[in-house]
């Protein structure tokens, strides 16, 4: 009886010293945002104060009615809805295609083809970005949405992951509606898209937090301010010899408000897509 009470005590011991390591580990994730969400409705002096204040002494709007007046925010808005949402839509139609060949359909050279595909991970983003642009400038896609969102069309990790959902989807359905004369267009539409759903959500919801909080290609691609993005436009707010840290901190949380009530909507798929991805064939 000893024993075991002992074995209880030590694994309620485990059990409470590891959800009081995560709660650290939460606490600690989370004081960076927290910290920004404070520094929004403080007064210049009071940011500048030593030693810093948690709980604005002072709070005060005047950060958000300033940040209004020194950027316009209602364009670079527009056009990160309008690049993020067609960027995903046109990601997951690309992707899921391959995917469903890769996975479905058996042809020379489809594991090799595949495989190289993958190998192509390894090569830094920031490696081709020059090759890139200048793709991009021959085309004529500079200042364009097209030069922004075409680049990031064909996610080899997307593909990578819808082939491993689908691979969890037996051939059979695609067989039969064979049989029933149905076309591979209708097939995929009709029967593997709605399969599909929990990978597509989970995906579509990474692409548009990857889209909404890309800043360097739209940067690069981007000359004229009319096609700036919500993390461009941010970068107005730097001033030559000073930073306006309040102004900065204010327009930091617009930029991610969205994000942050995305995901409080849609946690579960995230927390399914861990879930998916490790079937093998």
């Amino acid at each position: 009886m000893k024993a075991y009470n002992s074995f209880v005590f030590k694994r309620a011991c485990t059990i409470v010293s590891l959800h009081v390591a995560l709660l650290v580990a939460l606490f600690g994730m989370c004081l960076p945002f927290l910290w920004m969400v404070s520094t929004s409705f403080k007064t210049t002096s009071e940011i500048l104060k030593f030693p810093p204040t948690w709980i604005p002494h002072i709070f005060t709007m005047q950060n958000y009615v300033e940040l209004f007046k020194a950027v316009d925010f209602i364009h670079p808005l527009y056009n990160s809805l309008i690049i993020a949402v067609v960027s995903v839509v046109l990601s997951i139609i690309v992707c899921s295609l391959a995917a469903y060949a890769f996975s479905k359909f058996h042809f020379t050279g489809r594991d090799k083809i595949f495989m190289v595909l993958l190998g192509t991970m390894m090569v830094p983003g920031v490696v081709m970005q020059i090759p890139t642009f200048l793709l991009m400038k021959s085309m004529g896609l500079i200042n364009s949405y097209t030069g922004i969102i075409l680049p990031g069309i064909a996610s080899v990790g997307m593909i990578f992951f819808f082939r491993q959902f689908l691979l969890t989807i037996s051939n059979d359905y695609i067989e039969a509606s064979r049989i029933d004369g149905a076309s591979e267009i209708k097939i995929f539409w009709k029967i593997i898209l709605p399969m599909m759903r929990p990978a597509l959500v989970a995906q579509g919801i990474f692409a548009f937090t990857g889209s909404w909080n890309s800043f360097m290609w739209p940067l690069i691609i981007a000359t004229n301010d009319k096609y700036y993005t919500l993390p461009l436009a941010l970068t107005q707010l730097e001033g030559q010899n000073s930073s306006n840290y309040g102004l900065t901190m204010a327009g930091a949380i617009l930029v991610i408000l969205p994000l942050v009530v995305l995901f409080m909507f849609t946690q579960k798929y995230f927390i399914n897509s861990m879930n998916i991805g490790g079937v093998k064939e």
